[in-house]
């Protein structure tokens, strides 16, 4: 059943969201647990190379020359994990440095009462201590604060709008503030930062930074959406878009703007996903050398093998890919015993 507050949008529609919404979540909580629990799995008290104890061949192929070839790659993914980590640190830390020296080069002012923003703010049910005035604002407003959230308002918006589409406006900012997305997204970006190296999972945090534009369009668009894409088309001829930092999330943005308008007129549209097939190639790719590498690195080495399951391949490690099939070629029948076998 569709709410009053989304009569504008087709009840199809509207469940095709939800469900691309969900998909979204679970998609990023899927890689994030497939792209490093292989990694620290095994280092954990879990006895997991016990299971793999005394299984020196996967057929022909030799477990131990496998395993002195993907040590190095294992080293690399907790070097990349760590360094990640790293750069999500100095990504996040840089975006709030460029808000705050942004923010104070503006002439900022608190909306008081009696002037436009304070009344639209309060048609708007959104707190107007919230609100902040400023002269010359390239995007007519925006919402930045990760822990106390503010709106900042271009002051021209109270001389090109009517008084109900500036509370529309205030009232799209307000739901990211009840939604606390300057956070939310804050954190995605981070993660997509901190795994780097699967390209799917930036592109998804793209897609919950759109769900978070149209969920906010929804709230604000209340019994009269068509005021909500008035407003949005008035700001959009003489507002460049951009934002003061990576941490704000914008009022307009020139990538959804025909999305945002169609769906307040009643169409049934949605936005268009970021996520590829090449990024969702090179996802799969990433979490495969993650995944053998980690259960490769829990089949415990001859010098580290336990005695009842002493029988180990010995290599050396600039012999292991000479000895990969030490029992002869996968396409043929083994030889029997492999001769490097420890007794």
């Amino acid at each position: 059943m569709i709410t009053a507050g989304l009569r504008h949008l087709a009840g199809t529609l509207t469940l095709r969201e939800q469900s691309h919404r969900r998909a979204t979540l679970l998609a990023i909580g899927a890689l994030l647990l497939l792209g490093t629990s292989p990694v620290f799995g095994h280092h954990l008290p879990l006895d997991a190379g016990r299971l793999l104890a005394g299984i020196d061949h996967l057929g022909a192929l030799c477990l131990t020359a496998v395993h002195l070839l993907l040590a190095p790659v294992h080293r690399g993914l907790h070097i990349a994990i760590v360094g990640g980590l790293l750069y999500a640190a100095w990504n996040r830390y840089r975006a709030w440095r460029l808000l705050q020296a942004s923010i104070a080069l503006l002439d900022v002012r608190p909306a008081v009462p009696g002037d436009p923003f304070w009344i639209a703010a309060c048609n708007a049910r959104v707190d107007p201590s919230r609100v902040r005035v400023v002269p010359g604002l390239p995007n007519p407003a925006f919402t930045a604060g990760l822990l106390t959230p503010r709106v900042y308002v271009a002051e021209a918006l109270a001389r090109e709008l009517p008084a109900e589409e500036l509370a529309a406006v205030i009232a799209h900012e307000g739901a990211h503030i009840a939604r606390r997305d300057p956070l939310r997204l804050g954190v995605l970006r981070a993660l997509a930062c901190t795994l780097f190296w699967i390209p799917a999972l930036r592109r998804l945090a793209d897609d919950m930074r759109d769900q978070a534009e149209l969920a906010a369009d929804d709230v604000a668009a209340g019994d009269r959406p068509l005021v909500l894409a008035s407003a949005i088309l008035n700001v959009a001829h003489w507002s460049s878009g951009r934002t003061a930092a990576s941490t704000a999330v914008g009022f307009l943005r020139d990538d959804l703007l025909e999305c945002r308008v169609r769906r307040l007129t009643g169409e049934n549209i949605h936005a268009r996903s970021h996520v590829t097939r090449r990024s969702l190639l090179g996802a799969a790719a990433a979490l495969m050398v993650v995944w053998t590498s980690g259960v490769i690195m829990a089949h415990p080495l001859p010098a580290h093998a336990d005695e009842p399951h002493g029988r180990h391949c010995e290599h050396r490690h600039e012999a292991a890919l000479a000895h990969l099939f030490c029992m002869g070629s996968p396409f043929a029948p083994s030889t029997g015993e492999c001769p490097h076998t420890t007794h």
